[in-house]
């Protein structure tokens, strides 16, 4: 037995150092064959001495039994999403407003060497790095005290899908580190499909009379959604390392080229990284990758720049929407042309009518391209052609410029005017709805005095089977219904693969009556539908403001749902307004003291519909279709009573936020936005997206960004998280 458990010891840690010298060093040490015969011979000594098994042994790389479904968790620090550009001149400007941010002077956007600004006293400029920009799936990896414990999707930024069953598939990713890591260290990095390993799925599929794939980046992201492990471990997916998340020690690295020295150190494949002294040597970097990327084994799509050390980086701080240390350059967006065969007009969630191009196929940035967008019929008819200068429509039969726009969404940019055929059609914009026959509308309407080009067209009948689809995912969404487990996929299963009625938005909170319906399709296992029952159960909770802000009504989104809900307490109170009631003319001295509203109306939050917004949704309100709708959401169960509208009246007219016009930045350990913003309000507090003169109070969380500094321009009190618990404390919140 001790000789057993010897040479299973022996053959991990062979496996592994082959694993890393593979993926990590790129200097293998045994062959393909080799490898894969002493990975059987494992997997043969485990199954007979199962009291040898280790989870973090290699053979269990090659996953076990199928999940049933994703769980999501939050992000210890967000995945932010970073500025992006296509031109040298965006990426030297960035520049100069780092050096201006570090109170380096710069010297333009034009080198960024010193100059006789830059005295002997003046430190020196920071170093950037340059990693390549990987076209893959983004994927954070949680490892505490060494073990890998949880993979995350970046999702939303600030959410994410558990892929931990996939991501313990994929060898360059390790189950545990080697040497002494901190106790919580997340890895952050890129999951791609080898273009080897496309090329050999490609030749199977091809052989079995399959269509092939045609984007290594879609394929890889399809694969590391799929429930079966086993699935994933068969595509042979990549991981390569190119940043941090939240790491317990603050001395593990205090540069980003020195992290990824560190994490490659304990096995964690990282991207090469290029360290440049000046833009200069960043642009040169960029533009010798250019001539490179084609040559690595993963699709590249630019190139990420970034202030190298983190110090720095913390004090440059953050915009409202991403980092202002890192700038993605992309590499422009290949451009082909073919011809437009015909136009199909399709019908979104909220009625838009949105013309889409059917193209010869042509293959365009790795993908095989046969539809496009035309964006909208005022476009069409007076569309730009850049590399002609003119200005023309758009026909069928037309050869026509077509290009991704950031290399994922294809769209018609132009048309090749000597190419066009005699008699090319005119595009006709539908003058009814082309799937149920209703009215149209166009936005601005025809006949206008003044010219203007159609921005939009739209089907008016809240009943269109078009928008049904559209509007119940749209519904069950996170900042809607927040319906767990009822997403497209599923929408669309239910709908196409079984008899269980889901045409309306009742008819989710019937769902439960269907159970064993639901248990018989595929994939929905006893575990899912449970969850997801349960979660519609909780969404019936949810109040006027989630409903009305699920439905799609044009006009009124989370904030405008919102408003309406703080004015009105249910929604009987909301249909018997008439349509100048929904105005924020309305509202008088009287009813905002009653709401606990400052009475300057300068300072009160936005209560009302605009006059061209009002009518339209006191129409849509008052239609057949929304008064049955409320009143089979009432019959299934479902809260149609203003939460909002109960905290508002319960104001308090004291205390230390009361009559406050409040502005959140950055992020906070010990509340979601959402949740804090709420909380504020019901203490009496108008909190506000954009910081004025007018803004009593600033609080701001970890990485604030420009919120902050405006803030300290305009001398606004400031406060950081601890005063805002302790606030929080004293007001009787602290605890809840």
């Amino acid at each position: 037995m001790d000789k057993v458990a010897a040479r299973v010891k022996d053959l991990r840690e062979l496996l592994n150092r082959a694993n890393r010298a593979y993926y990590v060093d790129a200097a293998p040490v045994m062959s393909d064959p080799e490898f894969d015969r002493l990975l059987a011979e494992l997997a043969t000594l485990e199954q007979d001495h199962p009291e040898l098994d280790d989870p973090e042994s290699p053979t269990h790389r090659v996953g076990g039994e199928p999940i049933e479904g994703f769980e999501t968790f939050p992000h210890a620090l967000p995945m932010l999403s970073i500025d992006n550009t296509y031109e040298e001149a965006t990426l030297r400007e960035w520049y100069a407003r780092v050096l201006r941010g570090l109170d380096m002077g710069g010297t333009g956007p034009s080198s960024g060497r010193a100059s006789p600004l830059f005295e002997s006293s003046q430190p020196p400029l920071p170093v950037l790095a340059c990693d390549p920009k990987i076209d893959g799936l983004a994927l954070s990896l949680r490892y505490e005290n060494g073990r890998l414990v949880r993979a995350l999707t970046r999702g939303d930024g600030v959410r994410g899908d558990d892929v931990t069953h996939g991501a313990r598939t994929i060898r360059s990713i390790p189950l545990r580190l080697e040497g002494d890591a901190p106790e919580v260290l997340e890895v952050r990095g890129e999951v791609f499909l080898p273009l080897k390993e496309f090329d050999r799925i490609n030749a199977e599929r091809e052989a079995q009379g399959l269509e092939l794939y045609m984007n290594p980046r879609n394929a890889a992201a399809g694969t590391m959604k799929n429930l079966d492990a086993k699935l994933i471990a068969a595509r042979r997916l990549g991981f390569l390392a190119h940043g941090r998340g939240v790491v317990s020690d603050d001395a593990f690295a205090p540069s980003h080229t020195e992290f990824l020295a560190r994490i490659k150190a304990m096995g964690v494949a990282v991207s090469g990284t290029i360290p440049c002294e000046t833009i200069d040597a960043a642009v040169v970097a960029i533009n010798r990758f250019d001539e490179l990327r084609h040559r690595q084994e993963y699709a590249t799509d630019g190139m990420v720049v970034r202030v190298d050390r983190y110090d720095l980086q913390q004090r440059l701080g953050m915009t409202a929407k991403s980092p202002r240390w890192v700038i993605a350059y992309k590499y422009p967006a290949e451009r082909k042309t073919t011809k437009l065969l015909r136009v199909e007009h399709q019908v979104g969630k909220t009625g838009k009518i949105t013309p889409r191009a059917v193209m010869e196929p042509v293959v365009l940035a790795g993908t095989k391209v046969q539809h496009a967008t035309l964006h909208n019929y005022g476009r069409i008819r007076d569309a730009a052609t850049e590399r002609e200068g003119e200005r023309t429509d758009i026909r069928i039969g037309d050869t026509v410029y077509v290009e991704k726009a950031g290399e994922i969404i294809p769209q018609v940019v132009g048309v090749v005017l000597k190419d066009r055929p005699r008699g090319a059609e005119r595009i006709t914009p539908p003058q009814k709805c082309p799937e149920c026959g209703g009215t149209v509308e166009v936005e601005p309407p025809e006949g206008v005095e003044t010219p203007a080009l159609e921005t939009a067209r739209r089907c008016v009948n809240p009943e269109c089977p078009a928008q049904i689809f559209e509007k119940l995912v749209w519904f069950a969404g996170r900042k809607q219904m927040d319906i767990e487990g009822l997403g497209e996929k599923t929408v669309e299963q239910i709908r196409a693969e079984s008899k269980v009625p889901l045409n309306s938005f009742a008819d989710i909170f019937r769902l439960a009556e269907h159970r064993d319906a639901l248990l018989a399709l595929e994939r929905m296992g006893e575990k899912k539908v449970d969850n997801l029952l349960a979660g519609i159960e909780d969404a019936k909770k949810r109040g006027l403001a989630k409903v009305l802000a699920g439905m799609g009504i044009r006009h009124v989104g989370d904030v405008t749902a919102k408003m309406l809900a703080r004015r009105f307490k249910d929604i009987d109170a909301l249909l018997a307004a008439d349509e100048k009631e929904l105005r924020p003319k309305s509202l008088s001295k009287d009813e905002a003291r009653a709401l606990g509203f400052p009475e300057d109306p300068s300072q009160r939050p936005e209560t009302g519909l605009g006059k061209d917004t009002a009518p339209v949704v006191h129409e849509y309100l008052h239609s057949k279709a929304a008064r049955r709708t409320f009143t089979e959401l009432a019959k299934a169960g479902v809260d149609l009573s203003s939460h909002d509208f109960t905290a508002a009246a319960a104001r308090p007219t004291t205390g230390p936020f009361a009559g406050k016009t409040i502005v959140l930045t950055g992020t906070l350990e010990n509340f979601e936005r959402t949740e804090l913003s709420e909380k504020l309000e019901a203490l009496g507090a108008k909190v506000s997206g954009s910081v004025s003169k007018k803004t009593s109070l600033v609080i701001a969380g970890a990485e604030a960004g420009s919120k902050l500094d405006k803030a300290q321009e305009l001398g606004i009190e400031v406060w950081d998280e601890a005063r805002l618990l302790a606030a929080l404390k004293d007001a009787g919140e602290g605890d809840r």
